[in-house]
C-alpha cells in the first residue's frame, strides 16, 4: 500500500474509506491535484501515518493495536459528516496525551485548525467529573468554554466516548460502572442537546449495560424473544398505512419499523412501575414525507385509521426542541389492540433528527439542510451561551452545577408573548421566570402578570402552551423573596445583580443578620473580625469583609459556603474553643474550657471536654449534622440540631459553639448509634411493615420499637425508633425504604428540615 508500510505483526485491517484515501491518485507520488478534496485526502492520511507511527507498540487493554481506537472515532467522525480536519483530530486524539509530541507539534504538522480541535480533546481528556462539587464545577466551566470556542471539539470527544463504551468491557468492574455512569450523567445529555440522537440512545444503551445489567438482560432477552411477532404487528400496520396514504394521495418516502432504545424501554417500566412483558409500546413506526403539509395530513390519516390514545400527541414541528428536533409524535391502538408509537417528518427533519448539529455538516451538499436560516441554527446553542454567561456570575459550586442540570439535561416548557412569540424556559419556571427572559429590564419592573387572560401571582408556575403578559410598573422593584420561587438560574442571577447594585447598605445589614442568627449577636463582631474571618473572606474572592457581607445579603454566596470555609480554616488552626459564660449566681465569671481540647480525645463531641452533657431528644442529632450546644441550669450542656425548632426560645448568651469530633466518628473501631425516630407513611397492605424491616435488618440498623396505625381509606402511618450511626447512614436508609413501590413518604419525626 502506498505512503505507508503496516506492521506485518499489528493485526489490523484498515476500513474501507480508509484505504480510498491511499489508493487515490496523490497517493501514488503523482503531483496532487489543484483541489479541495484532494488536500483533504492527504491531510487525513497524513493524520493516520502520524498517529500509526506513534501508536506502534501501544495496545489495548483488549489486546488490540491501539491504532485500532483512533481509526474508529475517525470513522464514527466520518459518519457524522465531519470535516477532514476533524477526521484528522479523530486519528491524533490522543497523541499528546499517551505520547511525546506537544500540542506545537500538532499545528506545525497539520495546521491551526487541527492543533486547536487536539488541543480541546485533550483538556476534556483530563476532566475528572465525579470529584468535589466544586471540582465538579470548575470542570464543567472548562468543558463548556472549551465547546464555545468550537463545537466540533464535544462532537470528537462524544465519538471517542462512544468506542470507549463499545469496548468497555475489557476494563476492571469498578472503572466499568465509573464511566458508564458519567456517560450516562454527561456525555449522552450532551449527545441530546447536539441532536445526534443515535449516538444518544447508544450511549445511554451501553451505560444502561453496565450499571443495571440484570435489567439490560431481562430487556434484551424480552425485545429478542418478541421480535417475530413485532415484526409482524409493525408489517401488518405498515401495509394498513400505506394503502391509505395513497388512498389520500400522500407520496410518502418511507415507512419504516423498529424498537426503542433498551434503556428507554427501562425508563418507561420504572415510569408506569411495570415489568418488561407488560410494557407493549417497544415499538413504533416512522413516516417520511415531503412537506410539513404533508406531515399533518399524514397524521390525520393515521388518526382515522387507528384510535388515537389521548394525551400522547406531541407538535414538535410547530414547537421545535431546543436542539432543533422536528416531528409529530403520537401514540395510537394498533390493529392487533396494543399501543404503537409513530412519529411523521420530512426527510430534512430525519436528518437534523439521527445526527444533529452534525447534519450541517453531513447533508449540506444536498440543499434541504444548507438552506436552514443561521438565526435557527443559532438557536441550538442558545442554552451553551447562557450557562457560559452565568459562568462568572454564579460563585457558588451548588448553584451552578443546578443551573446546569436545568439548562442540560431537562426538557423545556414552551409560553407564548401576547404578540405569539415562543419562549422556552426550564420546566417549573414561573412568570418572574418568563419576565426576565423578555428583558432584565420587565424583570426588575415587573409588577403583575396574566396567564391566559387572569392576573395571576408572580409565583404561579407555567405550563405548555401558555400566554404570558406581564404587567410593568416604574416604581416596581425585585423583591429578595421571588428567590424562593423562580427556577431559571438567569432569573436568580439578574435578582441578585440589582440588590448588589442598588442595596448595599441594606445587603451588608442582612448579611451580618444571617450570620447573627446562626451564630447569635454576642459572639458575631468578634468573629467576624478575626483572622480567620479574614482568611474566609479571601478564599471566598472577595475584597473586604464588607463585601463578602453584601454578597451574602443578596444571595450571590450561600450562609452554607461561608461556614463550611470558616471551618476548614479553623480546623487547619485547630484553635482552642472558649465557652460563653454560664448565667450562674455562684459563678459569674466566665469559665474557660479545660485543655484537652488541645490533645486527643475519645469524645465525640468537641467544645464540651470535661463538661457534663446530653444529647437532645426533641431532635437526636447525628455525627455530620451541624450542631450547637445549650447551658442549661440542672443537665449540663443539651446538644441540639442548629436547625431545631427548641432553639428560637434559647438566649444567644446560652449557647455554646460545639462541633462532632471526626477524629472519633470517622474512627472505624469506635462505633457508636444514636436514636432516631422515623414515621414513614404507607399503601396498607400486608406485608408492607415486613419489607421495611427487612430493608432495616439488611443494612444491620437495630429497631428499637415500632408501631403501625391505620385507618380505613387511608394510608398507613409507621412509627419507627432506630439506631443510627451518621447522617449519611440515616440518608442511605431513607434512600433504600423509598424505592419500595408502596412508600409514600419518610421524614424524621420533629424536624423542620426533612
Amino acid at each position: 500500500m502506498s505512503g505507508i508500510v503496516l506492521d506485518s505483526s499489528i493485526d489490523i485491517s484498515l476500513p474501507e474509506w480508509l484505504q480510498k484515501c491511499f489508493n487515490s491518485p496523490s497517493a501514488e507520488g503523482a503531483e496532487p491535484r489543484n483541489d479541495q478534496r484532494t488536500a483533504e485526502t492527504v491531510l487525513i492520511r497524513r493524520a493516520f501515518q502520524f498517529a500509526y507511527q506513534l501508536h506502534k507498540g501501544q495496545y489495548r487493554k483488549s489486546g488490540e493495536p491501539y491504532i485500532c481506537h483512533p481509526i474508529a472515532v475517525a470513522g464514527l467522525l466520518r459518519d457524522l459528516g465531519g470535516s477532514a480536519a476533524m477526521i484528522a483530530a479523530g486519528f491524533l486524539h490522543d497523541v499528546v496525551e499517551d505520547t511525546d509530541v506537544t500540542i506545537e507539534e500538532i499545528e506545525q504538522h497539520f495546521g491551526v485548525e487541527v492543533r486547536r480541535l487536539v488541543e480541546g480533546v485533550t483538556k476534556l481528556s483530563k476532566l475528572n467529573f465525579k470529584t468535589k462539587t466544586e471540582n465538579q464545577a470548575e470542570n464543567f466551566r472548562r468543558m463548556f468554554l472549551a465547546m464555545a470556542q468550537d463545537i466540533r471539539v464535544i462532537v470528537v470527544k462524544l465519538a471517542d466516548r462512544l468506542h470507549n463504551m463499545r469496548t468497555l468491557e475489557h476494563l476492571p468492574d469498578e472503572k466499568r460502572r465509573r464511566i458508564a455512569l458519567e456517560t450516562r450523567e454527561i456525555f449522552a445529555p450532551l449527545a441530546n442537546r447536539l441532536g445526534i440522537w443515535w449516538m444518544k440512545s447508544e450511549l445511554e444503551d451501553l451505560a444502561f449495560k453496565y450499571l443495571e445489567g440484570e435489567a439490560y438482560q431481562q430487556i434484551v432477552q424480552y425485545v429478542s424473544e418478541t421480535k417475530t411477532s413485532r415484526q409482524q404487528r409493525l408489517a401488518q400496520s405498515t401495509e394498513i398505512l400505506s394503502q391509505r396514504l395513497q388512498q389520500a394521495s400522500i407520496a410518502y418516502l418511507d415507512i419504516s419499523g423498529r424498537s426503542k432504545h433498551l434503556y428507554s424501554i427501562y425508563q418507561k417500566m420504572l415510569l408506569s412501575h411495570k415489568d418488561s412483558q407488560e410494557v407493549y409500546d417497544v415499538a413504533a413506526l416512522r413516516i417520511i414525507v415531503k412537506t410539513n403539509e404533508e406531515c399533518y395530513r399524514a397524521l390525520a390519516v393515521v388518526h382515522d385509521v387507528f384510535r388515537p390514545i389521548p394525551g400522547k400527541f406531541k407538535d414538535y414541528i410547530g414547537l421545535p426542541k431546543p436542539n432543533l428536533y422536528q416531528s409529530l409524535h403520537t401514540s395510537v391502538i394498533g390493529p392487533d389492540g396494543r399501543p404503537l408509537e409513530l412519529q411523521i417528518r420530512t426527510l430534512v427533519m430525519h436528518h437534523v433528527s439521527e445526527y444533529g448539529i452534525a447534519a450541517h455538516w453531513k447533508y449540506k451538499e444536498t440543499g434541504g439542510i444548507a438552506n436552514t436560516k443561521p438565526s435557527a441554527v443559532n438557536e441550538k446553542f442558545t442554552w451553551l451561551r447562557q450557562l457560559l454567561e452565568w459562568q462568572s456570575d454564579l460563585k457558588d459550586a451548588q448553584e451552578y452545577l443546578e443551573s446546569i442540570k436545568d439548562n442540560l439535561f431537562e426538557d423545556d416548557v414552551y409560553v407564548f408573548t401576547p404578540k405569539g412569540d415562543l419562549v422556552a424556559l426550564n420546566p417549573g419556571s414561573t412568570t418572574v421566570d418568563f419576565a426576565y427572559r423578555i428583558h432584565t429590564e420587565v424583570g426588575n419592573h415587573c409588577a403583575r402578570a396574566r396567564v391566559n387572560g387572569r392576573i395571576v401571582p408572580l409565583s404561579t408556575r407555567l405550563q405548555n402552551g401558555d400566554i404570558v403578559e406581564i404587567i410593568t410598573q416604574k416604581n416596581s422593584h425585585p423583591s429578595l423573596d421571588w428567590l424562593n420561587f423562580v427556577r431559571t438560574s438567569a432569573a436568580k442571577n439578574r435578582i441578585k445583580q440589582w440588590y448588589k447594585q442598588s442595596r448595599r447598605e441594606e445587603n451588608v445589614a442582612r448579611g451580618r443578620e444571617l450570620l447573627e442568627k446562626e451564630l447569635g449577636k454576642t459572639g458575631v463582631e468578634s468573629w467576624l473580625q478575626s483572622e480567620q474571618m479574614q482568611t474566609v473572606v479571601q478564599q471566598c474572592n472577595y475584597q473586604s469583609l464588607e463585601d463578602l457581607l453584601a454578597a451574602l445579603g443578596y444571595g450571590e454566596i450561600t450562609l452554607n459556603l461561608v461556614l463550611s470555609r470558616w471551618r476548614e480554616v479553623v480546623k487547619a488552626q485547630q484553635p482552642i474553643a472558649i465557652l460563653p459564660p454560664t448565667l450562674s449566681k455562684k459563678n459569674p465569671t466566665p469559665k474557660a474550657l479545660p485543655d484537652a481540647i488541645s490533645g486527643f480525645s475519645d469524645s465525640p463531641m468537641v467544645g464540651v471536654e470535661g463538661l457534663e452533657y446530653h444529647l437532645a431528644k426533641c431532635c437526636h442529632p447525628l455525627p455530620g449534622e451541624p450542631i450547637i450546644g445549650v447551658v442549661t441550669r440542672s443537665k449540663g450542656i443539651s446538644i441540639h440540631r442548629q436547625c431545631c425548632h427548641h432553639l428560637a426560645n434559647v438566649k444567644c448568651t446560652h449557647l455554646v459553639p460545639v462541633s462532632w469530633n471526626t477524629t472519633v466518628v470517622d474512627d472505624n473501631t469506635h462505633i457508636e448509634t444514636y436514636p432516631v425516630d422515623v414515621q414513614i407513611e404507607a399503601l396498607d397492605r400486608v406485608g408492607v411493615l415486613k419489607d421495611i424491616l427487612s430493608r432495616l435488618s439488611d443494612q444491620g440498623i437495630n429497631v428499637r420499637h415500632a408501631n403501625v396505625k391505620t385507618a380505613i381509606g387511608q394510608p398507613a402511618l409507621i412509627d419507627l425508633g432506630i439506631d443510627i450511626r451518621d447522617r449519611a447512614q440515616l440518608e442511605q436508609i431513607f434512600s433504600k425504604i423509598k424505592k419500595l413501590s408502596d412508600i409514600i413518604s419518610i421524614r424524621r419525626v420533629g424536624q423542620t428540615d426533612e
